[in-house]
């Protein structure tokens, strides 16, 4: 299993060079950022400074939309981050929550998202597209720039479409039963798609906190309450009854009253009272180093092949 580990984007740049710097010395193999340009700071700026102060470490933002930036500039700035590391660029993609919330549009198709993976890809390689009216191509770019598009998904026509297109499947959640049930829809989509499994990696984002259970709930509520934003936008198109969503993810947001996005993945959050002790503690990797390592061990039985710590719950570099 590989590792890493993601931030918000609202903290010092010093700290960021140096928490990067210290997880990759530690084998930690991908740094990701938040996008969400109007709640944090502009994550590819700061990616390209801590690109410049890191070696083998790999980049990318968790996630990024086809909704908020032109497409040719968000291929054209991509494209530019990987040139200037050495191919150490990742593109996480989803249909666009906070990003797009904040500027009051609603988040895009799935077939919009697919589109929009494909057309970066391309446009990295250096091929011709079509946009705009027009056939544009970036003359700068190279045939072997590489740009693996990890896709965020729960609801079933998500999960088919990561399975057919993408290369990674990003899953908010640390419950090794929910990271199995959604991964398999995925490879099995692969599967059916006539892909490998090696063509597609399985990734579980979650905040961990190792020490006291009870001072680790504290600091991790916030994520539920995070994934039970997007699990009420599943509940809302598929409704609680249905076959194509665990009834197991479903129940844990029927107290849920609403979400201030000002206070996104905010532990100190004031919508946060619907999220249960159990809720946390499926979803979170928390207690002593034993306990981690065993629900490591359960989500790489799950399918996972690299887990990501969000790492934005205090206490970062401990």
């Amino acid at each position: 299993m590989k590792f890493g580990i993601t931030f918000k984007g609202d903290i010092s740049l010093e700290r960021t060079v140096k928490l990067c710097q210290m997880a990759e010395e530690g084998g930690f193999e991908y740094a990701w950022f938040f996008d969400s340009h109007v709640l944090w700071q502009e994550c590819y700026t700061v990616i390209a400074y801590v690109m410049a102060h890191t070696k083998k470490i790999r980049f990318g933002p968790l996630v990024t939309n086809p909704g908020v930036r032109d497409w040719t500039l968000a291929a054209s700035t991509f494209t530019s981050l990987a040139k200037l590391s050495g191919n150490r660029f990742d593109v996480g993609v989803g249909r666009g929550d906070s990003s797009l919330r904040m500027l009051g549009k609603k988040p895009r198709k799935v077939s919009t998202t697919i589109e929009f993976m494909d057309f970066v890809k391309r446009m990295g390689r250096g091929e011709s597209v079509h946009i705009h009216d027009r056939d544009l191509e970036l003359p700068w770019a190279d045939a072997d720039i590489d740009l693996p598009m990890w896709l965020a998904a729960y609801g079933p026509k998500a999960l088919q479409a990561t399975g057919e297109h993408a290369d990674g499947l990003v899953l908010q959640i640390g419950d090794p039963w929910l990271v199995e049930w959604f991964a398999k829809q995925a490879l099995d989509a692969a599967k059916a798609a006539g892909r490998k499994r090696e063509e597609l990696q399985i990734m579980a984002a979650a905040p961990a906190w190792v020490g006291d259970r009870e001072k680790g709930r504290e600091q991790t509520k916030w994520f539920p309450a995070m994934v039970g934003n997007h699990v009420a936008d599943i509940v809302a198109k598929y409704g609680t009854d249905s076959d194509e969503v665990p009834q197991r993810l479903t129940d844990y947001i029927k107290g849920r009253k609403g979400y201030n996005y000002k206070e996104h993945a905010s532990k100190d959050a004031d919508h946060l009272d619907f999220i249960s002790e159990e809720i946390v503690d499926s979803f979170s990797l928390l207690g002593g180093v034993d306990e981690h390592i065993a629900k490591l061990k359960e989500l790489e039985k799950a399918g996972v092949d690299q887990f990501c710590i969000y790492l934005m719950c205090g206490d970062e570099e401990r």
